[in-house]
């Protein structure tokens, strides 16, 4: 098995993991995710099998030296470790549905000192890592946009939800931070 299927595999069953075993239970606030998650798992899986198609059907290169592809491989791998310490870091009040967990606390710590959703920054890395190794500018886009644009409708409502919670506490803490790129957004 190659480097390349490790990886996918990994970050896969990672995600799975996540999606089974990190959710909202009984005493949050489980209306508050307004079907986000679904959209997030739409999205990511049309994108990967269309990523994926267009790579092995449209000779449109970013490396003409194909060992270049190993780069998006380092980014995906770094992608998925910066996603799982911003999920540690965060701790019981991550879950994968947007929800309000009992006595739930904002984190403004760690990652979360720069970054209001480092989980999805880890994410996007991962992405951008992804269309990087299949090695093609189409599969690249193909990936990358539809995902991008899905992260902002969730942060969107996640940041809305937030504010409901926690009020001018949240609103100062989005003055102070950026959202998922350091000095950027």
């Amino acid at each position: 098995m190659n480097l390349f299927l490790i990886v996918y595999i990994s970050w896969g069953l990672s995600e799975v993991f996540l999606n089974r075993f990190v959710r909202s239970g009984k005493t949050d606030k489980q209306a508050a995710d307004n079907h986000t998650e679904l959209y997030l798992w739409v999205t990511i899986v049309l994108s990967i099998i269309a990523g994926s198609y267009a790579a092995m059907k449209i000779n449109l290169p970013i490396f003409f030296n194909i060992q270049y592809s190993y780069i998006g491989i380092g980014l995906m791998i770094g992608g998925i470790i910066f996603r799982f310490v911003a999920i540690r870091q965060l701790g019981r009040f991550f879950t994968v549905d947007v929800t309000i967990r009992q006595d739930h606390e904002l984190t403004q710590s760690g990652l979360y000192k720069y970054l209001r959703h480092p989980s999805y920054s880890g994410a996007l890395l991962t992405f951008f890592g992804f269309g990087l190794s299949l090695n093609n500018w189409v599969s690249l886009f193909v990936v990358l946009l539809p995902v991008i644009f899905t992260f902002i409708l969730r942060i969107n409502h996640e940041e809305k939800v937030l504010t409901q919670q926690f009020g001018k506490q949240y609103t100062d803490y989005i003055r102070r931070t950026k959202r998922m790129i350091p000095f950027i957004y």
